[in-house]
């Protein structure tokens, strides 16, 4: 588990958030504010964080998220995100 600096930012570096910070981080990146985050909106987010190869990051963050097949991450989904964030956004979610 992650140790929580007073600046948001554990121990490891990585930025934590709550689930319910996260998806409203996630949802900045909503461009057409369809509701649903599209492989280039993801993209965004990881090229914001720092990530690189953007669009291989973005498309494995959809095939691993998107449990209904739609090419999409709606608000159901982003949950699925989580070992995603964690692993290529360099953020880690806080179970509070």
């Amino acid at each position: 588990m992650a140790i929580k600096t007073n600046k948001g930012i554990s121990m490891d570096g990585k930025r934590t958030m709550t689930m319910d910070e996260f998806k409203q981080w996630l949802k900045k990146f909503d461009d057409d504010k369809d509701g649903r985050i599209s492989k280039e909106e993801l993209q965004s987010a990881i090229y914001e964080t720092g990530g690189r190869f953007g669009r291989w990051k973005s498309w494995r963050g959809i095939l691993s998220a998107d449990a209904d097949g739609s090419g999409f991450i709606d608000e159901n989904e982003m949950t699925n995100l989580v070992d995603f964030a964690d692993k290529y956004l360099g953020v880690r979610i806080l179970h509070v």
